[in-house]
């Protein structure tokens, strides 16, 4: 999952949800599941979230929608092996963007 998200200090639910191809109510469950997002809500109530919370959506989605994990598993995952698993994730993430890199190489050739 390649998270296309411009740099910025804050993004609403509904780029979050763009980037993310699902339903903004998911991520509103997420939130409310997951201790570790924790957004920030203006005066209105809308919620604004920081680029570290982009990079714990990005390991929820991955443990839950990529590798099949239930819910009750990727919160048992995130408290037990949350260090490991998101320096694991950072790896892969980082290696599936030089395989495109690379392949966009080759086709080049």
């Amino acid at each position: 999952m390649n998270v296309n998200l411009p740099k910025k200090l804050y993004y609403g639910i509904g780029e979050v949800a763009k980037a993310f191809d699902v339903n903004t109510s998911l991520i509103r469950f997420w939130e409310k599941e997951f201790d570790v997002i924790q957004p920030k809500k203006n005066a209105k109530g809308n919620r604004k979230f920081t680029p570290e919370d982009i990079k714990n959506l990005e390991l929820i989605y991955h443990l839950v929608k990529e590798r099949g994990f239930t819910l009750d598993g990727a919160k048992t995952h995130l408290k037990e092996n949350k260090k490991k698993t998101l320096t694991n994730f950072e790896l892969i993430h980082k290696l599936e963007g030089i395989k495109s890199e690379l392949l966009s190489l080759k086709e080049n050739l």
